[in-house]
């Protein structure tokens, strides 16, 4: 074979390469992929604002509020403290309010929602919250990958930190500050 026959393999080899790729985009689960976006047109704007939650016991206090932006970040707040009933000269007796370490923070960082299959292949709407801390910039106050539940003018419902019987956080709409 001579160097010509060659290259005019080479080149009807990388043509018959280039005339079989497809500039479309392939998405490794189409199916993931049309639900987030259907999760999204639905609840996105829906979710941009503020939102709160506060949950007071006898030995916990919590406050956090979150406020999303249509470009994907959030910013938060939180505030939880915590007690512990002693005995002292044989009476029961609650401590002072602590301040939980590394809690009451205000962090900003990144959210969105997003429709995927869970370790056993069953589909599930997710909110993905990633955020750090505003004073250090090392520490993630903020990062849950929550199961989705809905949103509305009223509440945003997702399985938080602090769960109902139900297993889901319900958040107020609007900006608040914790009664304590």
């Amino acid at each position: 074979m001579n160097m010509k026959n060659i290259i005019i393999g080479l080149l009807a080899i990388i043509a018959f390469t280039l005339s079989s790729c497809s500039s479309e985009p392939e998405w490794a689960d189409p199916e993931a992929h049309e639900k987030t976006e259907q999760l999204q047109k639905q609840y996105q704007a829906l979710i941009v604002g503020s939102w709160h939650y506060e949950s007071i016991s006898e030995k916990q206090r919590v406050f956090e509020q979150l406020t999303f932006k249509a470009d994907g970040t959030f910013s938060g707040k939180r505030k939880w403290q915590t007690r512990r009933l002693v005995t002292i000269g044989g009476e029961e007796h609650y401590t002072d309010w602590e301040d939980i370490f590394g809690t009451n923070v205000t962090f900003t960082g990144t959210w969105s929602l997003i429709w995927e299959r869970n370790s056993n292949g069953v589909g599930e709407n997710r909110l993905y919250l990633r955020a750090y801390d505003n004073q250090s910039y090392d520490y993630l106050p903020y990062s849950h990958i929550a199961l989705f539940g809905y949103a509305d003018r009223d509440v945003l419902r997702f399985a938080g930190y602090w769960q109902d019987s139900q297993g889901w956080t319900n958040y107020q709409r609007g900006e608040a500050e914790p009664s304590f």
